[in-house]
């Protein structure tokens, strides 16, 4: 049976890879962004219902592996008056967090009525055990939210067959990678990864793949690492 997978953020960087690698004619993909297929701005809190319907139009009413990829990372300096620090930090959670857990949700649910379980990957971040710069308290908190609901997720539903990876990249060669690194001195930066380099968006796409298609169910729950030995846990 062909397995029918929704992607978030699939318009570029590890999305677009995740996108790409499901290539195949055992797999109907379709993923969320403007260069993609379905547009979604996850700041609105009715995007992510209005998504999972179209998708679910899209692949005949059925969807089998939910990738939760979608994220922003904006800096939030301390300094910024109140409103504007409180205004960033409700943006990153929106979309970074609340939408991944909508989604999440009727996915639940979808796999819960059809009784034929499914795959949930969270694409979550190293930020979420080591936690990031001063400036990104509200990112780091969003992924370590990830990492607990996908950890719930996956106690919660396992005898029912709905399984729940997540996989926390460190820095990984995309555009918001880049400008970090830029802004934040990228020789010393990269002297914190023992591997000499960041992480490949191809390396991030084999691992949500194999997630989705091959992991073993034993295996659910699992948090997997991609950051070149920068943060071991």
């Amino acid at each position: 049976m062909t397995t029918h997978i929704l992607i978030t953020g699939a318009s570029r960087g590890i999305g677009a890879a995740i996108l790409s690698s499901f290539d195949g004619r055992d797999v109907r993909a379709v993923g969320q962004g403007t260069a993609s297929g379905i547009p979604a701005d996850f700041t609105d809190p009715a995007a992510p219902a209005a998504l999972w319907q179209a998708a679910l139009d899209q692949l005949d009413g059925r969807i089998d592996v939910l990738i939760n990829n979608a994220g922003i990372f904006e800096a939030a300096p301390i300094d910024l008056d109140d409103d504007a620090w409180l205004a960033a930090w409700e943006r990153t959670m929106q979309v970074n967090l609340t939408a991944s857990a909508q989604l999440s949700r009727f996915a639940v649910r979808h796999w819960q009525e059809r009784g034929e379980g499914g795959r949930l990957i969270n694409i979550a971040s190293r930020a979420a055990y080591r936690g990031d710069s001063p400036a990104h308290w509200h990112y780091a908190a969003s992924k370590a939210g990830m990492i607990g609901m996908t950890k719930s997720i996956a106690r919660g539903y396992a005898k029912e067959g709905i399984l729940a990876f997540a996989i926390c990249p460190g820095f990984t060669m995309t555009g918001m990678a880049e400008d970090y690194l830029a802004s934040r001195g990228g020789d010393k930066l990269l002297a914190d990864i023992p591997l000499g380099r960041v992480a490949m968006p191809d390396e991030v796409a084999t691992m949500a793949r194999f997630c989705a298609l091959e992991a073993p169910p034993s295996m659910t729950g699992a948090v997997l690492d991609v950051n070149g030995a920068s943060y071991v846990r």
